[in-house]
């Protein structure tokens, strides 16, 4: 049985890479999806592939970090499958690796306000609508780099790092609600967002370096942090509240050091 049959799902940042396969399994475990995502034409190809599989999906153009947009996502989503169950604020943008005395205030705005500010508004308007049928399930696309030092560029680790406050403060306001909240925290993904450094090392020929600092000593996929969100939003994690799941390869489980070959 499909574990989200009859769900009414967002999913913003779908138009690639971790939103989109978020999108992609929600709908496959039967869940009615809107993708949202800045770019139209994306996330309008994110809807024909669900629909080509048989799923149900709208798209819609929307700016993540813009509170009047992400009150009119909410709207659209009630309005077109008559409510909300679960939220997947995923939406956001690295900022590159501009060094912490050289980024700009207005870098770190633009940061803050698409992945954190973004999350933020997500809770605040899908929030109510949950309160009120007592249940829902919402899920952060924080990152590794909120939980450690040196994953990613100084405003985006911030930013992930306030997405995990956000997720802890939220839990506890939504405290006897029946609204749980929760954080996926992804280490180094193949997505559009880090797709230069994927092309750098391939151009370099050491492709086969990347992701050699985790026990896996691989990278991940999209699809393993979409199947981390579809726990996160489905009944199974009845009983998982205000936390920030690392899946990493066990990047965040330990002490850099210098490997000696496996006895």
């Amino acid at each position: 049985m499909s574990i989200l049959a009859g769900r009414r799902a967002i999913v913003t940042g779908a138009g690639s890479g971790i939103g989109r396969a978020s999108a992609l399994l929600f709908a496959a475990e039967g869940a009615m999806v809107l993708a949202v995502d800045r770019d139209e034409p994306a996330v309008q190809e994110t809807q024909a592939m669900i629909v080509a599989a048989g799923g149900r999906a709208e798209a819609m153009a929307a700016e993540a970090g813009d509170e009047a947009q992400a009150a009119a996502y909410v709207a659209r989503a009630i309005e077109a499958f008559g409510g909300l169950d679960i939220m997947h604020a995923n939406a956001g943008i690295s900022g590159g690796m501009t060094p912490l005395l050289e980024g700009t205030a207005e870098l770190w705005a633009e940061v803050l306000r698409v992945n954190l500010i973004g999350a933020f508004l997500a809770v605040r308007h899908a929030g109510p609508h949950m309160v009120a049928q007592g249940r829902g399930a919402i899920v952060c696309t924080a990152s590794v780099a909120g939980l450690r030092a040196n994953a990613a560029g100084a405003a985006y680790s911030a930013s992930k790092a306030g997405v995990i406050s956000l997720v802890q403060t939220a839990a506890a306001a939504f405290a006897g609600t029946g609204v749980r909240i929760n954080a996926v925290c992804p280490g180094l993904i193949e997505t559009g967002m880090t797709r230069p450094l994927f092309d750098a090392a391939r151009a370099r020929g050491s492709e086969g370096r990347i992701g050699q600092l985790n026990p896996l000593q691989r990278h991940g996929m999209p699809e393993e942090i979409a199947a981390t969100a579809l726990f996160l939003a489905s009944d199974a994690a009845s009983y998982v509240h205000g936390q920030a799941l690392a899946v990493d390869g066990g990047l965040s489980a330990m002490l850099p050091f210098a490997r000696a070959p496996f006895r």
